[in-house]
């Protein structure tokens, strides 16, 4: 008997055939040492797809721009060698009968100076700030923009050419294309700035250049969220309007999906609705959506990665909700670190076996 029909239906994305509702939420795991996907990382992802998740969506892996790493652990994806390693992961799990796309990422501002894979490359941002008023790095010329963008479209096509069903972009929680977002840390004049849909040029140049150098069929999503590591009380948008203004460029360039990052799923987005930031985001554009934010869990992920344990909890209103097609996926995340076999529990109601999360399981490959 499967628990949560809805759940476990099938859902298509731009001709990608999702078997279920169940994404594997993108979570660092710095252990791919020199930036290279090791054999374990492709165990790792290929136990998820045997667990039963949907799709996955990998770990941030970083973009051919010097900067763009902060740790020489956190895989990259554009040297030969990581690519290698990627078509092996995206292999296995095509073997095991899942569905993988990689999260391309630029850590911007959140990088430390002197680390990464470039050590000596300086940290950049659209205005040479980490939140509002605090410098660091430099700021990108108009140039730098264009190129990072080029950057973020050929490594869409490489993950094409490597088998991949898809590529998220990382537009999120305060790295680079997020900080384009931010009004507190861009304080641009020219038209990478401006207003709130202004701030969105950036995102808008990436996602136009990879539509054209991989063509309509190719599943793009992109990850957003109103919180920052900055700011974890931050609203870019305070009200559906200033939101679909937001959104509506990214429709526009051609983005097929948005992954709504939040840090609880259940709470509602604006006063007056219990829309979260996934239904109103599907509400407003018509787009598919997925929502994460400590499915499965008890305590949210800032409190976990601070030390705080995390009981396995009920999804009953998490499946209400997509009973009710506020959201079409559901990202899972720690509680998927620390179980691979979560998805699988959850189907046949297995739920005394659900695992706890500790901060411990983030230091191994389970």
């Amino acid at each position: 008997m499967t628990h949560y029909p809805a759940l476990f239906s099938p859902f298509t994305l731009n001709g990608l055939e999702i078997p279920n509702r169940i994404v594997m939420a993108p979570m660092t795991r710095s252990h791919s040492p020199g930036g290279h996907p090791t054999d374990d990382v492709a165990t790792y992802y290929r136990r998820r797809t045997e667990g039963g998740v949907g799709l996955i969506i990998t770990e941030g892996t970083t973009i051919d721009h010097p900067s763009a790493s902060m740790d020489d652990k956190i895989p990259d994806f554009h040297t030969p060698e990581a690519l290698a390693g990627w078509k092996r992961v995206a292999d296995e799990v095509h073997e095991a009968g899942g569905l993988i796309m990689p999260q391309l990422w630029h850590t911007g501002s959140m990088r430390r100076e002197g680390t990464g894979l470039a050590p000596d490359a300086r940290t950049v941002s659209p205005s040479g700030l980490k939140y509002p008023g605090k410098e660091i790095g430099v700021a990108l010329t108009k140039d730098d923009v264009s190129d990072i963008a080029d950057a973020f479209a050929k490594g869409t096509v490489a993950a094409r050419e490597a088998g991949f069903d898809g590529v998220q972009f990382h537009g999120a929680h305060g790295y680079l294309i997020d900080t384009f977002f931010w009004e507190g840390t861009n304080v641009r004049d020219d038209e990478y700035g401006g207003v709130l849909e202004e701030r969105t040029a950036f995102a808008v140049e990436i996602i136009e250049k990879a539509r054209r150098e991989v063509g309509k069929d190719y599943p793009l999503i992109i990850r957003l969220s109103q919180w920052k590591q900055q700011d974890f009380e931050h609203k870019m948008a305070t009200d559906p309007d200033k939101l679909l203004a937001f959104l509506k460029p990214m429709v526009d360039a051609g983005i097929d999906c948005f992954d709504c990052s939040t840090r609880r799923f259940w709470e509602p987005e604006f006063e007056g609705s219990d829309l979260n930031f996934a239904g109103w985001t599907k509400k407003l554009t018509g787009l598919p959506t997925i929502t994460v934010g400590s499915v499965g869990l008890t305590g949210e992920f800032v409190a976990g990665m601070g030390g705080e344990s995390s009981e396995a909890a009920p999804i009953d209103g998490l499946v209400t909700r997509l009973e009710n097609d506020e959201f079409d996926l559901v990202g899972v995340g720690r509680a998927l670190l620390t179980d691979p076999e979560w998805a699988n529990k959850v189907r046949h109601g297995r739920f005394e076996e659900l695992m706890a999360f500790e901060r411990e399981h983030m230091l191994s490959l389970t």
